[in-house]
């Protein structure tokens, strides 16, 4: 409450001229258990480590996390041959290919693994499929690392498949069996719809008992989607190459909301992106801190009159434990 003093009065008369802005924020968002303990087991070998700790690729796909962990003394790298020896390597939660492991049991390099437990049960599946003698399709994204460490589970014996209009031409060979995988942070509709055009094309087809598309980005894509239809427009708060995150855009502009924009910090917000927005819906990617949606929040409030209803579709509970050589507790 404004109190009764020539700058509150001020402050008042300003706050009332504010136009206001009804804030949707989608429930759950943010970290999610892999991404959590990818983050700690770099903080804590930082912690026990007498050594620099370097890590292969982003730890996770935000800059923000990165710069953090960077200034805290972690040296992030995108090959092996950048680590001196000896020195201690954390793989990201993303995941690596097998010859990346090999490399590094060759130069005697400590390994961490932070993979996320959900995308190692992927590799898992591409290594039985292969060991059965089955062609392994790979749903997901070029280039992604996630994508390059499952292929690397089987080397030649996976087959990236990247949108429905793949998976209709995909050569089918009726005399061999196919095992199907997903990458884990995959639109959940999109990969549906690519595995309904695998189901009608191979009769034997071996799908993973439960999807590979981990909770929490299914908990994240349905939470925005709840939101969207109610939105103006939508604000993801991502990384660029986040894979999750861009999906989360996808969905909202899908849902119903006249347009939605990814962006790695309040920094990112173009002004002109708000206008004749009543109601803005707001989420965020599993490698995003909450912080950031608490700035762009704080930020929106200086500029309207904010009010914030949160949106919560689901309680996530999951926690990973650390690998053993990042667990103090071991």
């Amino acid at each position: 409450m404004c109190r009764n003093r020539a700058f509150a009065n001020r402050d008042c008369r300003q706050r009332a001229s504010m136009r206001p802005l009804s804030i949707l924020l989608a429930s759950p968002r943010g970290f999610c258990a892999g991404v959590a303990r990818a983050i700690q087991t770099v903080e804590e070998s930082l912690n026990q480590l007498d050594v620099p700790v370097f890590v292969r690729h982003q730890i996770v796909h935000n800059p923000s996390v990165v710069a953090g962990l960077a200034a805290k003394g972690a040296v992030f790298v995108e090959k092996l041959d950048e680590v001196p020896d000896g020195a201690p390597i954390v793989f990201s939660a993303h995941g690596v290919a097998k010859s990346v492991r090999s490399e590094a049991e060759g130069r005697r390099l400590p390994q961490i693994d932070a993979t996320c437990p959900l995308v190692t049960k992927v590799h898992r599946e591409v290594e039985h499929h292969a060991a059965a003698g089955r062609k392994v399709i790979l749903i997901g994204h070029a280039g992604h690392p996630e994508v390059i460490g499952t292929m690397g589970q089987a080397p030649g014996s996976v087959i990236l498949v990247q949108s429905p209009a793949e998976a209709a031409v995909m050569p089918i060979d009726e005399s061999t069996s196919y095992g199907l995988v997903t990458q884990t942070t995959l639109s959940v509709m999109d990969a549906e719809e690519i595995t309904a055009i695998f189901r009608g094309r191979i009769s034997d087809l071996h799908e993973p008992s439960k999807s590979d598309i981990c909770y929490a980005t299914t908990n994240r894509q349905r939470a925005v989607a709840a939101i969207a239809p109610r939105c103006d427009a939508v604000i993801v708060i991502g990384g660029s190459n986040s894979s999750n995150s861009r999906r989360l855009v996808e969905i909202a502009c899908d849902g119903g909301c006249r347009k939605a924009i990814l962006i790695e910090s309040v920094e990112g917000l173009d002004p002109l992106f708000l206008n004749g927005v009543a109601t803005l819906g707001i989420t965020s990617g599993a490698s995003t801190p909450e912080v950031l949606v608490i700035e762009l929040i704080q930020h929106l409030s200086d500029h309207f009159e904010v009010s914030v209803e949160e949106i919560a579709i689901a309680t996530e509970e999951v926690r990973f434990r650390l690998p053993i050589t990042a667990n103090k507790s071991d």
